[in-house]
């Protein structure tokens, strides 16, 4: 679709449909939300990859001498870093963050692919697209099964990587066959039909978080549920629980001589902290840091924090009992 000379997804246009109507609400809190919405819209782009549109943001300063690119988790979408953004724009850091095919405003693969080397190569391209020399990559939940992929893939000239919320997960035949069949129904059959925010936040509060967050916030992991691809959902989950994904992720770990900055939740019900730090041990130039009140949803749930350790390792120091020293902001 065509919108003042560019090619966007349908979905970017029902959104900013939506925006629209939220500007001129009688709602000082939704029309102040919306405005800042808009203005951080304004660094939205697309580009087409491997044959698919995709939507990017990128912003912060052009010639800054840090540029990182940020890849969200399962079932996200490019605004689970709005707040992570903003920190390390304002710290003179570039960022781009960008919606995986079939995930927020980038559209479905025209093959129906999404398996982890088809994001890999779709990375790959958004990387030579920018012209992106030097960088670093953030990346949470699935996100980092797909930066290992291309970072031992093409060897490029990755800085350093941060991981959240993610480690080396205990399999078996059982959790194989088990968990793209149930976790994607939840979601897709079951979670994706709710309209109404506060179930789906208790959802979240019970299985995937330790802090409270805005309603702002929660509206935006109920639009990760309206945008996803099912055929995004069922492929994913059935690629990051294949044996031979998870046994060979301590290996491509093992490949990285990059400085790499695990992150886990002392919370996490997904990815138990000892999953990460036994993920650690592999790494060659690894260094783990422990949330003590933190669950699976660490960018939404301490933004500051994700902010802070990603600056850490692109600085090349350590911030020490980020656990006592920071707490999630107070929701509204």
């Amino acid at each position: 679709m065509e919108r003042n000379g560019r090619t966007v997804t349908e979905k970017y246009l029902n959104y900013q449909q939506d925006l629209n109507r939220r500007l001129s609400s009688k709602s000082e809190r939704v029309k102040t939300r919306a405005a800042y919405e808009q203005n951080l819209f304004k660094n939205s782009k697309f580009i087409e990859l491997n044959g698919t549109l995709h939507h990017y943001h990128d912003s912060g300063p052009k010639d800054s001498p840090h540029v990182i690119v940020l890849i969200h988790g399962w079932d996200c979408w490019w605004m689970w870093w709005h707040i992570v953004i903003q920190h390390l724009n304002e710290n003179g850091i570039r960022t781009i963050a960008y919606d995986l095919k079939g995930h927020g405003w980038s559209a479905e693969d025209v093959h129906q692919d999404y398996s982890l080397p088809s994001f890999s190569h779709d990375l790959h391209a958004l990387v030579e697209a920018l012209g992106l020399k030097q960088y670093h990559i953030a990346a949470f939940s699935l996100g980092p099964f797909i930066a290992l992929d291309y970072a031992t893939r093409f060897k490029t000239d990755i800085q350093t990587l941060t991981f959240f919320n993610f480690g080396y997960f205990p399999n078996n035949a059982f959790l194989t066959w088990f968990v793209p069949r149930f976790v994607p129904t939840v979601f897709d059959k079951v979670l994706r039909k709710i309209k109404w925010w506060p179930p789906v936040y208790l959802y979240a509060r019970m299985t995937l978080m330790k802090n409270s967050i805005h309603k702002e916030d929660i509206i935006i992991g109920v639009n990760s549920l309206r945008f996803i691809s099912s055929q995004a959902i069922r492929q994913t989950a059935t690629q990051i629980t294949q044996i031979e994904v998870t046994e060979n992720i301590p290996v491509q770990v093992s490949q990285i001589d990059r400085p790499i900055l695990f992150v886990a939740g002392k919370g996490d019900n997904v990815v138990s902290w000892k999953n990460t730090e036994k993920l650690f041990q592999f790494a060659k130039n690894g260094r783990l840091e422990v949330i003590k009140k933190c669950g699976h949803l660490i960018t939404v749930e301490l933004p500051e924090v994700t902010s802070e350790l990603i600056m850490s390792n692109i600085n090349g120091h350590s911030r020490s009992n980020l656990g006592s020293e920071y707490a999630a902001s107070p929701a509204v």
